[in-house]
């Protein structure tokens, strides 16, 4: 442009919101309300619609609809995303259902980090450049966390025939071919941990719009907005970003609860379709009482241990996907909801001391601290985890367990494939759904009866 054009240019301010979300998770009943939120937003001034990844496991409607996966990509489309990275999430069920999802998206779906050498499922792009229609030029990148033995949280056969390269260097060689004036956007599934972690020690990125950690941040570090939405959609990410030329004048970021938000008709009406399943509504149990986080627990592990006739049962905090049920019926929908992973059952003999060695491993683990320092092995039988003055576990006691006994012990696999020194005898990994058996312990236990109450512990010094 000529002299007097650009310094007319320079002089305008110029302003966009970028809407975002992340930790979907599936909760199509909350996109009406997003559907609501963007609709206003779009009234005020321009919007990119962006999301940091694992968009399923979560809701039976979507995960084993007849096409996983693609229904939430289709509420995507409908409210008109621009951009999305990638999810530990979105590999659960193989690089073939997920190129499906990938192929109905109207929108790309980056991951800079991820090299494919299976025919199923094709290598995303890196990134992508955008430009508003008021002249705002992004660079969007996408990233997912390999924090996790070099690849995604998940079973290492869903890897495999999948390279992961480390995901700040692939960030940083994404921005590199960033543009002078290009606002430069990252899309991590790495956690809040290491998003701030890159960002102080980046030179090349503006904003971080986070996920994978279910966390609510709002923060800047080295001049960088730092922020996450936590899970479910309880919130959305709203950044009102004003540049002035070339320059940003401001990236002011808040996370807006949904909860006040009327539903927008058009999008509810396209949820209510897919909802439209039948086979999830039917009536598989009954809860005596409500049921907490703690009581799904309970339930799980009974269910394991009675299904594989075995004395004890492990599962897992993290893999437990219900908070509450209130009394009454329950619908298949609410089981796979409840464990939406498709997980199978591992068996194996042990005696309270490899047992002790599992539970203070897991408690103490430095490779997940995500994860460590809870209690997170929940189990049929009641026990204590003893800290010393540091918080570190050092023992464990099981009041109604005896030390020179071995027992038959049931486990989800993805304990008995990922968590550290498990030892033990006759271990074995059978081809049962942990569902099969939550459903076959619902029919032999009309009006089920189950324990909110905690039956593990951590004692202080």
């Amino acid at each position: 442009i000529g002299v007097i054009g650009w310094q007319l240019w320079n002089s305008k301010e110029r302003h966009i919101y970028i809407i975002a979300t992340n930790d979907i998770h599936a909760s199509i009943e909350a996109m009406p309300k997003l559907a609501t939120i963007v609709n206003e937003l779009e009234q005020e001034g321009e919007v990119i619609i962006v999301d940091s990844g694992d968009r399923v496991s979560g809701n039976a409607y979507v995960d084993d609809s007849q096409y996983p996966g693609v229904p939430i990509i289709e509420l995507m489309n409908n409210i008109g995303y621009s951009v999305a990275t990638l999810g530990n999430h979105e590999f659960d069920k193989g690089p073939k259902l997920l190129q499906s999802a990938i192929s109905h998206a109207k929108f790309p779906i980056l991951c800079a980090n991820l090299q494919s050498n299976r025919e199923e499922l094709s290598t995303p792009q890196a990134a992508v450049a955008i430009k508003s229609s008021n002249g705002i030029r992004f660079r969007i990148a996408g990233v997912v966390t390999t924090f996790d033995g070099g690849h995604p949280e998940g079973s290492n056969e869903v890897y495999e025939g999948l390279a992961f390269s480390d995901p700040f260097e692939a960030a940083n060689t994404a921005f590199a071919a960033a543009k002078r004036g290009e606002v430069r956007l990252l899309l991590s599934h790495m956690g809040d941990d290491k998003d701030m972690e890159y960002a102080a020690q980046s030179n090349n990125c503006d904003i971080v719009i986070g996920g994978h950690t279910h966390v609510v941040l709002d923060t800047v570090i080295n001049n960088i907005v730092v922020a996450q939405t936590g899970r479910k959609l309880k919130h959305v990410g709203v950044t009102s970003l004003r540049m002035k030329g070339r320059k940003i004048i401001s990236a002011d970021y808040r996370n807006i609860p949904l909860s006040g938000y009327a539903k927008d008709s058009t999008t509810l009406a396209l949820v209510e379709q897919i909802e439209d399943n039948p086979q999830l509504k039917i009536k598989v149990g009954e809860f005596a009482e409500a049921v907490t986080h703690i009581g799904f627990a309970d339930l799980l592990t009974k269910s394991l241990a009675e299904g594989m006739n075995t004395q004890l049962a492990f599962y897992h905090y993290g893999g437990i996907r219900l908070a509450e049920h209130p009394a009454g019926d329950i619908k298949l929908s609410t089981i796979y909801n409840l464990e939406p992973f498709e997980s199978k059952i591992h068996t194996i003999t042990m005696t309270p001391a490899q047992l002790r060695k599992m539970i203070i491993a897991k408690y103490n683990d430095t490779l997940n601290p995500k994860e460590s320092h809870r209690v997170d092995l929940f189990c049929n039988t009641p026990y204590d985890i003893i800290l010393d003055k540091r918080g570190e576990a050092v023992d464990v006691r099981f009041p109604k367990l005896k030390e020179n006994s071995k027992y038959s012990v049931a486990m989800a696999d993805y304990i008995g494939k990922k968590y550290p020194s498990i030892e033990g005898d006759d271990r074995t990994k059978h081809n049962v759904l942990v569902t099969d058996m939550v459903l076959s312990y619902l029919k032999n236990h009309p009006n089920t009866q189950l324990s909110n109450k905690k039956l593990q512990k951590t004692v202080k010094p």
